[in-house]
């Protein structure tokens, strides 16, 4: 049958992958990877020598539209990213719309996805929260910030670390310096660590360090108004 696997990987440590995961990544005919060279050493750990094809931001509206003669080349294709789910906040969403276009089945395995653990360990409320991932970084910032700021619901966005600081500042700015904040980094690897107090203490606390990871923020919803 022909099929598509959208298959987690890990996002740190490369224990952090199931056993069917490397099952289907050793029994697919070809395994499209964000980067072939990272996703190598990955798939050497695990002694997967199957053909890679890169899938990434840059070429996927190409690679989308020849998917009708790779299924025809190859019955059998798994999707990774560098690391986590595919289609979080990594590309993903074309390749799985062309494939319910074209007929063709599409199945996810669960596993990592970074923001999870962060919710879970930030001891903010988790029952309902809004996931933005990454925020616009110039055209759109602004308002998208004076949004978020009034939503009363845990909110996590994903940020790069050299954007920490400037994030935090714009948070401050907008949320109020008072907002709890928790900020999880290097999340399953050596040096994973998990900052929690308010933004102006984030402020200072990542101003005092060499920041380095990719960054999750979780933060606490604004008060709802008494009605």
């Amino acid at each position: 049958m022909t099929k598509l696997y959208i298959v987690p990987t890990p996002i740190g440590n490369l224990e952090d992958i199931t056993y069917r995961a490397v099952r289907v990544l050793k029994e697919v005919a070809l395994i499209m990877a964000e980067d072939t060279r990272t996703s190598r050493n990955l798939l050497n750990h695990y002694g997967i020598k199957n053909k890679l094809k890169s899938y990434h931001k840059f070429n996927e509206h190409k690679v989308v539209t020849i998917m009708s003669d790779l299924f025809e080349i190859y019955n059998s294709i798994a999707l990774i990213s560098d690391a986590g789910t595919p289609g979080i906040s990594d590309p993903g969403y074309l390749l799985v719309r062309t494939c319910i276009q074209l007929g063709v089945e599409v199945e996810c395995l669960p596993g990592p996805t970074a923001f999870v653990p962060a919710l879970v360990v930030s001891g903010l409320p988790s029952d309902r929260f809004l996931f933005e991932g990454f925020i616009p970084v110039k055209k759109g910032r602004q308002r998208k910030l004076t949004e978020l700021s009034s939503y009363t619901q845990t909110i996590v966005l994903y940020e790069s670390p050299y954007r920490v600081l400037k994030t935090l500042e714009d948070l401050s700015a907008n949320f109020g310096q008072d907002r709890i904040i928790s900020i999880s980094r290097e999340i399953s690897k050596k040096f994973e660590e998990t900052f929690r107090g308010r933004i102006d203490e984030a402020i200072a606390y990542f101003s005092a360090k060499k920041i380095k990871g990719e960054f999750v923020f979780v933060i606490e919803g604004a008060p709802k108004k008494s009605s």
